[in-house]
């Protein structure tokens, strides 16, 4: 199965401090790298596993200027933004990315992707058919692959 483990789950928050200070204080996670996104944000990490992606992502909502995460991860209405509605999506980590697309092209689901070079993952977004989003996180290499014909 090309699907190796639970990578994060995001919270979309308008609140970055309330919740930065929840999950550091109280629940125990470490503030870590994040990439330079064009929205507020901040990873989190448990101890140790500073190699990974982290486990909690908290994307702050700037209300000034929300263009930024819209464009990025879509757009959500603020009042929305309580209780599981505030999940933003759930990520794993993945192989395979060439048969994943042809599952998702014969189911006839809609996609989209992008590669975040300073992490070397290749993103492959997707909602399931209650309305979360999915990411899936290949190595960036693969898609260079695909798009140099080597796979």
């Amino acid at each position: 199965m090309p699907i190796a483990k639970l990578a994060h789950f995001s919270v979309r928050t308008a609140s970055i401090e309330a919740s930065r200070r929840f999950y550091t204080e109280i629940l125990g996670f470490k503030e870590g790298y994040r990439p330079p996104f064009e929205f507020p944000g901040l990873w989190l990490y448990r101890g140790g596993d500073e190699a990974d992606f982290g486990v909690v992502h908290i994307i702050g909502v700037d209300e000034s200027d929300p263009q930024a995460l819209a464009q990025y991860l879509g757009d959500k209405a603020g009042a929305s933004l309580h209780g599981s509605a505030a999940v933003d999506h759930v990520a794993f980590l993945a192989t395979e990315l060439l048969p994943m697309r042809a599952r998702l092209d014969a189911a006839a689901l809609p996609y989209r992707e992008r590669t975040v070079p300073s992490l070397g993952l290749h993103q492959l977004f997707v909602e399931d058919p209650s309305g979360i989003t999915i990411e899936l996180n290949f190595p960036a290499a693969e898609a260079l692959a695909l798009r140099e014909g080597r796979h």
